[in-house]
């Protein structure tokens, strides 16, 4: 596997992530359990065992009960912390007593949020602050003096954003002297619109893609690490009930079934194989609490796709030959 853009920054970086977004029990204010803490703990082992040292919060997951549960195992050991990755995002905010749900990217909510975030892991500091919503208010020479105060405060090592287009990106960094490093965004074999950028150019269709045109060669040319939310497509082409599905959807899975058995490796390997030998070496998030299939998706560094078999899952996905 090539190396990726993050690596320039974090050279240990695995070149998977493992998503905490599973980890801390109910999306509600119920406490975390004993149950929750066992099961980031046996995440946390899963994941190192598998040669994934990088982890991926956001403060919402679960309430903030994510990132708590996680701490619960960095108290326990301690000596992790220099061994792993830490990434969060903020700037999302939830229906409360003073508005409706909300994107908050405004300086004060920053520093709070990142103040928070580093009390729940119990940790002095984040690798990597990924900014979570494009906020239509955010006033960039304001993010600019935030991302400073955190950064000499030694809170936060990087930044990064995550959902922005080119021309957002564009304008954060106008204003901002650290280099926004990474951006994280739903890509897989089912949203695969960023290829579709590329091949539809020229055509009318290109009118229809869902995706902000030239994003992903940005994202390259400057050094930016793409990362994927929604890799596995929430299962859909590696064993996920696929009753009223369309035909396409049937064909792509069992398609991905036949490939796992020629490269002797699992299905979910061959859906992720698919994104990460794309040019812009995509670092996958894995959201799964499941140690099986963890432990499936990280056979995935290990397979190379044929650039015909690449095609192959391409063309079926998308239900129609290429134009």
């Amino acid at each position: 596997m090539n190396k990726t853009p993050i690596q320039n920054h974090l050279p240990k970086a695995s070149r998977l992530i493992y998503g905490c977004m599973g980890l801390g029990g109910s999306w509600d204010n119920a406490p975390y359990s004993q149950q929750d803490i066992d099961l980031a703990h046996q995440a946390v082992n899963t994941a190192l065992e598998c040669g994934i040292n990088y982890f991926d919060h956001a403060d919402i997951y679960t309430m903030g009960k994510a990132e708590q549960v996680f701490g619960e195992v960095l108290k326990a050991r301690p000596e992790l912390r220099e061994q792993i990755i830490l990434q969060s995002k903020c700037g999302i905010r939830f229906e409360d007593a003073h508005g409706p749900k909300r994107y908050d990217l405004s300086p004060e909510w920053i520093e709070e949020s990142v103040n928070n975030i580093l009390s729940r892991l119990g940790t002095e500091y984040l690798d990597t602050l990924l900014l979570h919503r494009p906020d239509p208010l955010m006033q960039p020479e304001l993010i600019a003096e935030a991302f400073d105060r955190l950064q000499s405060a030694g809170k936060v090592r990087h930044f990064g954003v995550s959902n922005m287009n080119q021309h957002q990106i564009s304008l954060l960094q106008s204003q901002i002297k650290q280099p926004l490093v990474i951006n994280q965004l739903p890509l897989s074999l089912s949203q695969a619109d960023f290829v579709e950028d590329a091949v539809l150019v020229g055509t009318g269709d290109s009118a229809n893609v869902g995706y902000t045109a030239g994003l992903t060669d940005y994202c390259k040319q400057n050094d930016i690490q793409l990362q994927s939310w929604g890799c596995l497509a929430q299962g859909l082409f590696s064993g996920r009930n696929l009753d009223g599905q369309p035909p396409h959807v049937h064909a792509t899975a069992g398609l991905v079934r036949e490939m796992a058995h020629g490269y002797q490796t699992s299905a979910e390997a061959i859906v992720l194989a698919w994104l990460m030998q794309h040019p812009a070496t995509i670092q996958p998030v894995l959201g799964t609490t499941h140690e099986g299939r963890l432990r499936a998706c990280a056979m995935a560094t290990q397979v190379q796709l044929s650039r015909e078999d690449w095609y192959k899952l391409f063309v079926t996905a998308r239900g129609q030959e290429l134009p």
